[in-house]
Order: structure tokens, then C-alpha cells, then sequence
């Protein structure tokens, strides 16, 4: 009886796995298309390929406004119900997107879009978080991001052909067949997870977190870059700043506040939030600065850009079967110290990246990096969630997605920032290698910095959920 019970947990943890995983791969397909096709849509719009980032940043941005409440949304209306929603929302954001005709509209359904997804990604990964217990944790991770590692090994390769050969509109209306399979397997197989909270919308939390998050984003995309007048950045750091200490005023006084900083006072959650805020600030700006240094300092074709691309993916994809032995070998704490050096390393490779290097050693480079990079994702996305009692869960989600996203953000926000400056030091109007060089090599050290965070926690954190065993 135990066992057809064991068995009958484990399909229901791969089942809502795998469904949550159509959602990421709609995502991760989506952003790492659209990065490919950032050059030739530049071209279209009439902008400088540099400013293009402005439509992964407001995705992104809009992601890290809208997070916060998706806790709050799951346990008063329903994991299953908000989760087939935002489905709804994102390819719906995906379809205008396809009809943009200038920035600005494309901006605008961009926004739409992180809307969508910012119910999407943590309600979807709190569904998992509640079917599995945590010995099966570290597994149910693998299975959530395995298929949706399919998008970053197929975005790039499928963007740069579609870009080339048809039109780049095409990048973004993918997604509707995908977004409709989702809602269809959400209705047909997920069980509803709620926890019926009875506590009312921290309004006052969503909004100042919001004014936070959009200023300093706003702020830090404008630094330095000419493209509004300096007082007008100053404003929105400092309106951001406030609002930050503002919030985090109120939230200390606030018996359910939006995002829970208490949880930061567990060992495994603070490494995860600290370090992995700087490891994916580092390699959150690759999928913005990569295809730019290939097409525009390379001078390849996006088709040729994608298939270099793809192989930081497909490295991912092929880590993942092995990320639940590396665990059990190594442990949480030794595999999140080691690899995140070997990560950043790889990361800095890429500053040496030239047109006469030979293309194996570029692929090589890019697959061994990607290699590691999801270990250490899948590491920090698993510990995080260690030690979270299960009444806090949506708590840790959304508090750990938002600042995961914001991460990301800063990635990108960091690397076109730090590619203008080195532009503008040597006199370029368009980047150069030795730009990209630069702005490798930075965010390669951001990357680095992740290590020493892992002293943080005990040697023999997370054992249960690893099944480590020191010697």
C-alpha cells in the first residue's frame, strides 16, 4: 500500500512538473528569441541595437512590480486558477507583441506580458513546492527545468531563423500554441493548491514595492546613458531608494507584509537570496550581451549568432540528469562554493571571445559554461527552499522570485551600462570588441563574488533534501 502511494506521489510531482514546465518553456523560449532578434528589430523601429534592451528590461521590470503579490493571489483565489490565468495574460502580452510597430507598443506588451508572468513562474513553481515533499525536492527541481531548458537550446537557433528567413513578428506568435497547451494540461491534470488566506492585499506594500522596483530600474537603465536629462535618473534613484525604506518601515509593522525579509533569518534562504542575486546578476546580462557581440563584433547573421548561442543552453540541459548525483556527492554547501567559482571563470572566458577564434572552441566555452551555470541554478533554486516552513511557503516564493527577477534585471541593466561607458571612454559610437571584453569581464566578476556567500550557511545544510553524507 506504501509503495502504490510512493508511486502515486511521484507521478503526481513529475505530472505537475512537467506542466509547469510548458509554462517556462514558453517563457525562456520567448526571452532567449527575442534577444537573438533584438539587431533586427532595431533596424525596423529605427533605434541604436544598443537601446533595444529597454524590451528585455521592461519585461523584466514588470515582472519584479507584479511578483510580489503572487503569493498573496495563490492562496486567496487558488494556485491552479491564478497559474491557468497568467498563462492566459502572457500569450495574450505575446500576440501584441507580435503586432508592435515602433518601441514604445512593443514596450507596452512587454509590460503585458511580465504581468502574466509574474503570476505565471512562482505560482507554478509553488504548485511543485506543495506536491513534493522535500527528500524528492532536489528531483522535482530537475523536472521542472529540464523540459523548460528546451527553450534556451531552441530560442536561439529558431530566432536567428525565423529573423533570417521570414519576419521577426513571427518570434512572438510561437507562443500562442503553447500558451493554449498549457492552459488545456492545467485544466485537464493539476489539482488546486490552496491555503485559503483570509489576510487582505497588502496594498500599501504592493504599491511602495512597486515605486521601489520601477525607479531603481528606471534609475539604473538611464545612468549615464544620455537618454533622459540627469536630473530626471537622480529623481527616479532617489524616489526608488525612498520607497524601498519606506516599505521596509512599513513591513516591519504589517502582521502579513507583501514580502517577508523575517525569512532572509534562515541560513539557506539568505544564501540563496545573497549569492544568487549575484551570480544571476552576472549571468543574467550574457543573453543580452552574446548575441550583440556576435552579430554586431563579429559581424554574423542572426541565424549564424543563434547557433553559437544555443550551445550556453544546451550545456544546461545536458547538466541537469546529473545535478541530483553532484548534490548527493558533493552537498549543497561544496557544490554552491566550488562551482560558482568554475561558473564565473567560464563566464570571464567569453571576454576573450574573437571572430578568429575556431568555432569549437567557441562552442566548447559556451557548453562547458552552461554546463555549470545550471548546477548552480538548480542548487540555489532547491536549497532555497530547504529549510521554509510550509505555512511560509508563498512567502518564500515570492520574496525569492522577486528578488530573482530583479537580479536578473540588474544583469542586464549592468552590461549595456557598463558597454556605453567603455564606448564612450575609447570615443566609439557603436560597440566594439573590446566593449564586449569589458563588459564580460565585469559581470564574470559579479559572478564570483557569489562564492564567498556560502559561508554563510552550515557544511551540512539542506542534507535531507541533497542526500548527503560527510565522511
Amino acid at each position: 500500500m506504501q509503495d502504490a502511494e510512493t508511486k502515486a506521489r511521484l507521478h503526481r510531482t513529475r505530472v505537475t512538473a512537467l506542466i509547469v514546465a510548458c509554462a517556462l518553456f514558453m517563457q525562456n523560449l520567448d526571452s532567449t528569441v527575442i534577444a537573438t532578434a533584438l539587431p533586427t528589430m532595431a533596424r525596423e523601429f529605427g533605434v541604436e541595437p544598443v537601446r533595444m534592451n529597454v524590451a528585455l528590461t521592461s519585461y523584466l521590470l514588470s515582472l519584479a512590480m507584479f511578483i510580489p503579490a503572487s503569493g498573496w493571489m495563490a492562496d486567496r483565489f487558488g494556485a491552479r486558477h491564478v497559474f491557468r490565468g497568467a498563462i492566459v495574460v502572457f500569450t495574450v502580452g505575446s500576440v501584441l507583441c507580435g503586432r508592435a510597430d515602433t518601441l514604445g507598443f512593443l514596450v507596452f506588451a512587454r509590460i503585458l506580458q511580465g504581468v502574466g508572468g509574474a503570476m505565471m513562474v512562482p505560482v507554478g513553481r509553488l504548485l511543485l513546492l506543495r506536491t513534493a515533499p522535500k527528500s524528492e525536492m532536489v528531483a522535482a527541481m530537475a523536472w521542472l527545468t529540464m523540459p523548460a531548458l528546451i527553450g534556451p537550446v531552441v530560442g536561439p537557433p529558431l530566432g536567428g531563423f525565423i529573423v533570417t528567413y521570414a519576419t521577426w513578428r513571427w518570434v512572438f506568435d510561437i507562443n500562442v500554441p503553447i500558451g493554449i497547451l498549457g492552459v488545456v494540461l492545467v485544466t485537464l491534470f493539476v489539482k488546486d493548491v490552496a491555503e485559503g488566506t483570509t489576510a487582505r492585499l497588502d496594498g500599501w506594500g504592493l504599491v511602495l514595492t512597486g515605486l521601489a522596483m520601477a525607479g531603481l530600474m528606471i534609475g539604473l537603465e538611464t545612468v549615464g546613458r544620455g537618454m533622459v536629462e540627469p536630473w530626471v535618473t537622480e529623481a527616479m534613484l532617489a524616489g526608488g531608494a525612498l520607497a524601498g525604506v519606506l516599505y521596509w518601515l512599513h513591513a516591519r509593522n504589517h502582521p502579513a507584509p507583501l514580502l517577508d525579509f523575517s525569512l532572509l533569518r534562515i541560513p539557506t534562504f539568505l544564501v540563496a537570496v545573497i549569492g544568487g542575486t549575484l551570480f544571476r546578476a552576472g549571468v543574467g546580462a550574457v543573453p543580452f550581451l552574446l548575441p550583440l557581440m556576435l552579430q554586431i563584433g563579429f559581424g554574423r547573421s542572426a541565424a549564424d549568432s543563434g547557433l553559437v548561442t544555443f550551445a550556453s543552453s544546451a550545456g544546461a540541459l545536458v547538466m541537469k540528469p546529473a545535478a541530483i548525483t553532484a548534490l548527493r556527492r558533493f552537498g549543497f554547501y561544496n557544490t554552491l562554493l566550488y562551482n560558482s567559482v568554475i561558473s564565473a571563470v567560464m563566464l570571464l572566458v567569453c571576454a576573450a571571445f574573437r571572430p578568429t577564434w575556431p568555432a569549437a572552441g567557441l562552442y566548447a566555452a559556451l557548453l562547458i559554461g552552461g554546463f555549470f551555470r545550471s548546477l548552480q541554478f538548480t542548487a540555489y533554486n532547491s536549497v532555497a527552499y530547504a529549510d521554509v516552513p510550509r505555512e511560509r511557503m508563498s512567502a518564500a516564493t515570492s520574496l525569492y522570485s522577486t528578488i530573482q527577477q530583479v537580479s536578473v534585471t540588474l544583469g542586464v541593466t549592468i552590461g549595456a551600462a557598463v558597454l556605453e561607458l567603455s564606448m564612450a571612454t575609447a570615443g566609439r559610437t557603436s560597440p566594439g570588441l573590446p566593449d564586449f571584453s569589458t563588459a564580460f569581464i565585469v559581470v564574470g566578476l559579479m559572478a564570483l563574488l557569489a562564492a564567498p556567500a556560502t559561508w554563510l550557511m552550515p557544511r551540512n545544510a539542506a542534507t535531507e533534501m541533497s542526500g548527503h553524507k560527510d565522511a
